[in-house]
């Protein structure tokens, strides 16, 4: 059985002050890198293989801390691990949404099919080229959420930062087993 660890990045100020960050490249706050050190042990003697994250910059620094800080190599990065693009609203908070688009449309936001898809088809892929060792993979809350839904059928309400999402199995039949571990919501 191989277990798929994907790790939402620690917190940035975005998130802190409830914007949505998307594809923007926003970097870690001092409490992000406070939150990937403190979830590098979480990983350590687990046999993991490798860490692969997001080409963003919020994602690479937190895995390059929890590589760091757990002894797993940092392979790179893959693109098509980057959040989902939420298009006009980027950069924008829920009053500023509320008051632009009260009927809750979000112009050229990438769809939720579209990115479930992409994160599917992305940890699957991964899982592959990894030959069924364990793995780490650093990427984003909505890309988590909707590319767990589409892969394994499962619902996630809410990914919280610096927290591991645990999903094992193999081709086809993969189920997710645990949610928001490791990290300040550990369960």
């Amino acid at each position: 059985m191989t277990r798929i660890a994907l790790v939402r990045h620690g917190e940035t100020d975005w998130n802190l002050h409830g914007r949505l960050q998307g594809r923007s490249d926003v970097p870690l706050n001092d409490t992000g890198r406070a939150q990937a050190r403190a979830l590098a042990p979480w990983f350590t003697g687990g046999g993991w293989s490798a860490v692969v994250s997001s080409p963003l910059a919020r994602a690479r620094e937190t895995a390059g801390i929890v590589a760091a800080g757990s002894g797993i190599p940092l392979t790179g990065t893959d693109d098509a691990l980057v959040e989902r693009d939420f298009g006009e609203a980027e950069g924008m908070d829920l009053l500023e949404l509320a008051e632009r688009w009260p009927d809750g449309s979000r112009p050229g936001m990438e769809a939720d099919d579209v990115v479930g898809a992409r994160g599917a088809a992305a940890f699957e892929r991964l899982a592959g080229e990894h030959d069924g060792r364990d793995l780490v993979v650093v990427c984003h809350g909505t890309l988590i959420r909707l590319g767990v839904l589409a892969w394994t059928g499962t619902t996630v309400e809410r990914i919280v930062n610096a927290t591991v999402t645990l999903v094992e199995g193999g081709p086809g039949a993969w189920r997710v087993t645990g949610v928001n571990l490791g990290g300040p919501a550990a369960g």
